[in-house]
């Protein structure tokens, strides 16, 4: 397994070893020892699956209290992914990482408790995979604007097709900072 650090802490983009011929192909997507040995300790307690189509953007979503920490991937597709830095009081605060995820090349990137998530399909369709570090907690739900001016994220697409809720996140300037996560 190739483990790429990133510029922000804890944000690792992780490529599995993959063994194939001419039948198809096999690869380990989790092994707790290893990922132990790339700095990600984490207890998942959670999985999740979604399918989305072409142009459909989600996030840029975090939950607190109960922060999640996100091993995710795709199985089939592609997605551009994001994992942004809103860690009250983090030296890389409102910083983002981005990366290509696809059922091609197997990548999985983790993204640590306190940050916020999203990604957007860029294929026909997509179908994508988290391990959650904690569970689901629909009352802690927040959202952060997609397309917040002042985290510039480079989305390789113009005008996706968002969630009534994800139109209506807010700008990261405008959260009150109890409502982040802290950075310890």
């Amino acid at each position: 397994m190739n483990v790429i650090k990133t510029e922000l802490p804890g944000v690792i983009i992780f490529e599995p070893t993959v063994f194939g011929d001419d039948r198809g192909y096999f690869l380990e997507t989790y092994n707790a020892d290893r990922y132990k040995e790339a700095g990600i300790s984490d207890n998942f307690v959670q999985d999740n699956l979604s399918f989305s189509r072409k142009g459909i953007l989600r996030g840029l979503h975090y939950q607190t209290p109960m922060e999640q920490g996100k091993l995710v991937q795709v199985i089939e597709g592609e997605v551009y992914d994001v994992a942004v830095d809103i860690r009250a009081g983090s030296p890389t605060f409102g910083m983002w990482q981005g990366v290509v995820l696809s059922g091609l090349n197997k990548r999985q990137f983790y993204v640590p408790p306190g940050f916020a998530h999203g990604f957007v399909v860029t294929s026909e369709t997509a179908l994508f995979s988290y391990k959650c570090t904690d569970f689901y907690n629909p009352t802690g739900e927040r959202s952060i604007a997609w397309n917040d001016p002042e985290l510039g994220i480079d989305w390789p697409v113009t005008d996706p097709l968002v969630s009534e809720k994800d139109q209506k996140a807010v700008l990261l300037k405008d959260l009150n900072q109890q409502e982040l996560p802290a950075y310890e």
